[in-house]
């Protein structure tokens, strides 16, 4: 099981009251609704491995460098992730509590969560679980090879939208492997994304139906010179007119599969990695409740 960490903790931080606090009144709203959405992932799921994949960088250059409005209506003034003054202190917490209880966390110098969890999925030779919010991980889901996606977007952990390759499918009308060609036509708002101006869903799945990857449409727009259906004229002047973009946004949509990370095994841990750490922390930040679940689930 691959976590989305930084999807999990925003909606752990919106999904759990700010009123939730540590002794002095810190709110430990997102670390408590982390350790509480990873003990109930564990107990419904009973995965082997277990690993909390983390943004080393939310925004890496080799994606903003070709698209410059990737993500830039997210970034504060300093440069970083915005992020709400009452969650931004409460990532290193939960850094802390992980490592003592010796859940695995992954993250890789210029990549994002989503390329760790890229490289890890295509690495696994077993069945993998994704946990995210994020739909751009729709393209690693994989029948053949076990892997999918659990969708939180809906509700809670305890409401998560199992996506298969049959789920992309019914949901945008395009297998699991095509849904990046796919969001690179169609764009995306919440990533900055612009798309085909004009190409909605409908036409994007249309048009991957019939030429079956972006380059085989981009090929195909190259040699026709009869518009027909889904190559119509004005669908022709429109993806003309975003050659410039076509040729750089495969590479920021598409999740990189071959980071040269050393091997994370993930095993979930048969006692905390530091019990001394671990209990000093849930003391600290009020976090008893949440480290006592997390170590029944856990057996411990």
């Amino acid at each position: 099981m691959l976590l989305d960490a930084a999807s999990l903790y925003f909606r752990a931080f919106y999904g759990v009251p700010t009123s939730v606090t540590a002794p002095d009144g810190t709110p430990v709203n997102a670390v408590r609704g982390f350790l509480d959405m990873s003990a109930r992932l564990i107990a419904a799921h009973g995965p082997e491995r277990f690993v909390a994949c983390w943004d080393d960088d939310w925004r890496p250059a080799f994606r903003t460098d070709a698209v410059p409005s990737y993500k830039a209506h997210r970034q504060a003034e300093d440069g970083g992730e915005e992020v709400p003054d009452e969650l931004g202190p409460q990532v290193p917490v939960l850094v802390d509590v992980l490592a003592a209880a010796g859940i695995a966390r992954v993250g890789a110098p210029g990549y994002e969560a989503d390329d760790v969890i890229g490289t890890l999925a295509t690495r696994a030779e077993g069945p993998v679980d994704v946990v995210t919010g994020d739909r751009d991980l729709f393209q690693l889901v994989n029948d053949a090879r076990g892997v999918r996606v659990l969708y939180t977007a809906r509700g809670g952990i305890g409401d998560l939208d199992v996506v298969d390759e049959g789920a992309v499918a019914a949901k945008y009308g395009v297998p699991g492997r095509s849904y990046a060609d796919f969001a690179v036509l169609r764009g995306d708002p919440s990533d900055g994304l612009p798309g085909v101006k004009g190409v909605g869903e409908k036409t994007a799945a249309a048009l991957i139906t019939a030429f079956g990857s972006l380059q085989g449409i981009r090929e195909a727009a190259a040699r026709t010179a009869v518009p027909k259906a889904p190559l119509t004229a004005s669908v022709l002047k429109k993806l003309h007119e975003a050659s410039a973009y076509l040729d750089v946004a495969p590479a920021v949509v598409h999740v990189v599969t071959d980071i040269d990370l050393p091997p994370v095994e993930g095993h979930l841990p048969r006692s905390p990695a530091d019990p001394e750490a671990l209990d000093a922390l849930a003391q600290r930040w009020g976090l008893q409740t949440s480290v006592a679940r997390l170590a029944s689930v856990l057996g411990w």
